[in-house]
């Protein structure tokens, strides 16, 4: 299945460079991983897992590293599947 998407081109541009990534295709992923973290972290957090705001504070461990854990994060691969013969 083929699917077309409309993407304003400048702002792809910039998520590629803001980003590093090489390819449109890896520019969106990431962008959607980003979008999902967020809106599960805003879930998390208007829930506020039962705890007080001294609580929540110590939840967090301040050796966290966000680009450290996006970087042994799995990428995905893309690709055209091998045809069969």
């Amino acid at each position: 299945m083929k699917m077309t998407m409309y993407i304003d081109d400048a702002l792809l541009a910039r998520v590629m460079d803001a980003a590093g990534t090489s390819s449109k295709t890896k520019a969106v992923d990431l962008a959607l991983r980003e979008m999902d973290r967020r809106a599960t972290l805003l879930k998390i957090s208007s829930e506020g897992l039962g705890l007080g705001p001294d609580e929540l504070k110590e939840t967090v461990d301040p050796a966290y590293g966000l680009e450290e854990m996006r970087c042994r994060e799995t990428p995905v691969s893309y690709g055209r599947k091998p045809r069969s013969r």
